[in-house]
This record gives structure tokens, C-alpha cells and sequence, in this order.
């Protein structure tokens, strides 16, 4: 499939998990895939640097452009998560956590705004299910996320004038490596507990994810702008029982 050919993608937080399989996705749909991550994994084309650093994401615009002459694509999917109650928080996690999921995907949106012009380019943040709700402990984590999703829509309304178009994707639990080494440290009862609070009775895959990014960052979603698919198997539509 081709639906990318000729078309020049940049992933952040690409060397594992979500972020790899967005840009396997979009190779395989014929871009030429960029990444920024912070080890070099060989498989693409890799800035190797610290999205925390706010210097980094216009030299990472800059690598794109001087290689490859344009942009077409910009997925903001590189994050991190502390887990620590509001009132246990330091200043400095909250603010390393905002500096990467939130701070890093404005900043690159700045900057890439006059190249995505020119191609009339998407923009797909990752954002998250913790961005609508939230899990005990999380409170950097899902104000990040609630901000990464309300950046989408000013963008979109911003950039629509001039056929630049941004949505979001808020996954749920998803099998990343690291989610699949925990579900496999809990007891046999709490695994299958997991499992049932999704309708579809299992966790999400990551190029479930994948596939999503792709038909949104396709000329397919073209009238597609300002919003957030939650991608969660059901998990969010369902209510509790007492």
C-alpha cells in the first residue's frame, strides 16, 4: 500500500512500543519516516536526543527539512508517566513531565506550522484515555494529557484555514512492552480482571493504535480535524457496577 508515497513523516518516541509502530505503519504505507528517541535503534532515520531539552524539537524540524526537503506528517507520541498522588509530587517530576508531554509536542507544532503549511500536513498527538479520566496516582500524567488533547483543538482551529489538520488518539491499556511485563507480574485473578473491564474482553495492540494513526494522518480523514479517537476497546463506555 502507497498511501504515503513520496510523503515525509516525523515520529517522536519511536524506538519501541506505540511510537514503533506508528512508524512501521507509516514506512510500510510508502513515507519516509524520521525519528526523534533517545537511542538509536537502526531502522530508521534517527535524531537521538532528549525531547525534555527545548532546544531539541527545532533542530529535529531542521534535520527533517535539510534531508528531506518538506514535511507531510508530525506524530507527537514520545511521553513519560511518574506515578506519585498530587500532594507527593515534586516540582521537578511535574515539570520533566509536562516538558515532554506537553511542552515538546508545542514546541514542534511551532515550528513545523510553516512546512505542514506547504504540504497541507497532519498532526497526531498521542495522547491519552488518562486525558478524559484518571488512575490513582497520576496527576502529572493526566494533566499533560487532558492539555496535549486541548492543544489538539486550538491547533486544528489555527491551522484549518490553512489545510493543516490535527487530531488525537487517546489509547487505553495497550500491550506495550512494558504494560505486558506488568500484567505479567500480577496474580492469575487480577490479569483476568484487566480483561474484563474492556467490552472486548482483552488490552488493546499497538499497531491497533497504529492503524488508526495512519487513517488519520491519511488524505482518507481529510475533513477530520480538532479530534480525540479514543482507542480503548470499549473500556471508557462502560460503567461500573456497584
Amino acid at each position: 500500500m502507497s498511501r504515503f508515497a513520496g510523503k515525509v513523516a516525523l515520529v517522536t518516541g519511536a524506538s519501541s512500543g506505540i511510537g514503533a509502530a506508528i512508524a512501521d505503519r507509516l514506512a510500510s504505507d510508502g513515507a519516509r519516516v524520521f525519528s526523534v528517541q533517545l537511542e538509536e535503534t537502526g531502522h530508521l532515520e534517527t535524531i537521538v536526543a532528549d525531547l525534555c531539552d527545548s532546544g531539541v524539537p527545532d533542530l529535529a524540524i531542521d534535520h527533517v527539512i535539510q534531508q528531506a526537503g518538506r514535511l507531510d506528517i508530525l506524530v507527537n507520541n514520545a511521553g513519560r508517566m511518574v506515578e506519585a498522588r498530587v500532594d507527593e509530587m515534586g516540582l521537578h517530576e511535574w515539570r520533566r513531565t509536562m516538558a515532554l508531554n506537553l511542552d515538546a509536542p508545542f514546541l514542534l507544532i511551532r515550528h513545523a506550522m510553516p512546512h505542514l503549511r506547504k504540504s497541507r500536513g497532519a498532526i497526531v498527538n498521542i495522547g491519552s484515555i488518562e486525558g478524559l479520566a484518571s488512575n490513582p496516582g497520576h496527576a502529572a500524567y493526566c494533566a499533560s494529557k487532558a492539555g496535549l488533547h486541548g492543544l489538539t483543538r486550538a491547533v486544528a482551529v489555527d491551522g484549518g484555514p490553512e489545510g493543516v489538520r490535527c487530531n488525537s488518539v487517546a489509547p487505553g491499556w495497550i500491550d506495550t512492552d512494558f504494560n505486558v511485563k506488568f500484567i505479567h507480574a500480577l496474580p492469575e485473578q487480577a490479569r483476568g480482571r484487566l480483561g474484563a473491564i474492556h467490552p472486548l474482553g482483552r488490552t488493546g495492540r499497538v499497531e491497533e493504535v497504529a492503524a488508526m494513526v495512519a487513517w488519520i494522518a491519511s488524505d482518507e480523514a481529510s475533513f477530520v480535524s480538532g479530534q480525540t479517537f479514543v482507542v480503548d476497546g470499549g473500556r471508557t463506555a462502560k460503567l461500573s457496577l456497584p
